[in-house]
């Protein structure tokens, strides 16, 4: 499958050298909320991106000086009420999705957070594989202020393994904003840049990343999601086939022949 060839209806996504894709949401006028369409297709989105050939790495970006408003108030949340327990549940599994999505596509996904960054948009950031920052980056995970519970879209699962378990429960309890330098010191970003130059540095980031041995990056993303469950001599084990795999590949030996020449090897994926 060819994801250049798939044009999106309620989002922006465009190619970069290297096989980057960059995705944006395109509501810059109301901080891109998301919306009933745009979930559903950023959902399905990901889920080719399994299939995807062309697609080697993925940064999600900001758009207008923001990343997300969460879920659009007028198009998902009073709609909401409308529903029964059967039609709000199928609506939160619909939201876990897309995250769900997100975990099981095989490139690493980069985050590039500026402005606000809050509700399901800091689920988004918090379930991409690496985050970039800008000092003016709000984040807050809000379910609570809106009368919620902070265990949303995995939440309470996640959030305390990227910040710790204290640092998420604070979050989550009060709905508060994180601060960009806090964001940073905690963990959540990676690192932060100036706004005009966030974007620029993920693509960067992720052609990196995607000019390196992909099949490599794709075992290594599935053991940091499979070994949650797995106790530490499991966790070896699958490591130790994992790695017996990737020394198959014709990248290992390119390393090796480039080792071996004194020149940089060039890696395919393969």
């Amino acid at each position: 499958m060819i994801m250049a060839d798939l044009k999106p209806e309620h989002f922006n996504r465009r190619m970069e050298a290297g096989g980057v894709a960059v995705v944006t949401l395109n509501r810059p006028e109301r901080k891109n909320p998301i919306t009933f369409a745009s979930y559903a297709e950023l959902r399905d989105s990901f889920r080719k991106l399994v299939y995807a050939d062309d697609v080697k790495a993925v940064v999600f970006g900001s758009n207008g000086g923001n990343f997300c408003s969460g879920g659009d108030v007028r198009d998902i949340i009073g709609p909401l009420f409308d529903r029964d327990m059967k039609g709000l549940l199928e609506f939160t599994r619909m939201t876990g999705d897309l995250v769900k999505a997100m975990r099981a596509c095989p490139q690493p996904v980069i985050a590039a957070v500026d402005g606000v960054c809050v509700g399901a948009g800091a689920m988004i950031a918090l379930f991409s594989d690496m985050r970039l920052g800008t000092p003016a980056a709000k984040t807050a995970f809000l379910f609570t202020r809106v009368g919620l519970a902070g265990c949303d879209m995995g939440a309470c699962a996640m959030l305390p393994r990227v910040i710790g378990q204290g640092r998420a429960a604070e979050l989550l309890y009060t709905g508060r904003i994180m601060s960009a330098d806090e964001a940073e010191r905690w963990g959540f970003f990676n690192r932060l840049v100036a706004p005009e130059a966030l974007e620029a540095e993920a693509i960067k980031l992720a052609q990196d990343l995607a000019a390196g041995p992909t099949f490599a990056h794709m075992m290594t993303k599935t053991m940091l999601n499979q070994e949650w469950s797995m106790t530490l001599d499991q966790a070896i084990e699958s490591e130790a086939q994992a790695q017996a795999i990737c020394m198959q590949t014709k990248d290992f030996r390119r390393a090796y022949d480039g080792f071996i020449a004194k020149q940089p090897p060039v890696f395919e994926g393969n």
